[in-house]
């Protein structure tokens, strides 16, 4: 998984790119502490770019989401499509996010 960050008014969004998988899990939990300590209004995930997620991913993005809640902060996805979607389709991940 690669990724860029872009500043938006209140907030960033961070463009995910390639395989989201456990092996990532390290280099996301460094992600979120980078917008822990930017004391972010507002954080958007691009799935856009994402080709395949994992169980480990899905759970990495709740990690993401609990962070979230107890910063304060506003985070949602956007983009997802193919495998992606359908994952996050199937395991209802959207109601999880609200």
């Amino acid at each position: 998984m690669e990724h860029t960050v872009q500043s938006i008014s209140g907030g960033s969004v961070i463009r995910l790119s390639g395989r989201m998988t456990f092996a990532d899990f390290n280099g996301f939990q460094k992600l979120i502490a980078m917008f822990q300590g930017a004391h972010e209004k507002r954080i958007v995930f691009d799935m856009s770019r994402v080709d395949y997620i994992d169980s480990s991913a899905i759970g990495m993005i709740l990690l993401a989401r609990d962070a979230a809640l107890t910063h304060g902060i506003d985070l949602s996805l956007k983009g997802a499509k193919g495998q992606v979607k359908r994952i996050m389709d199937v395991t209802k991940f959207n109601q999880a996010m609200n």
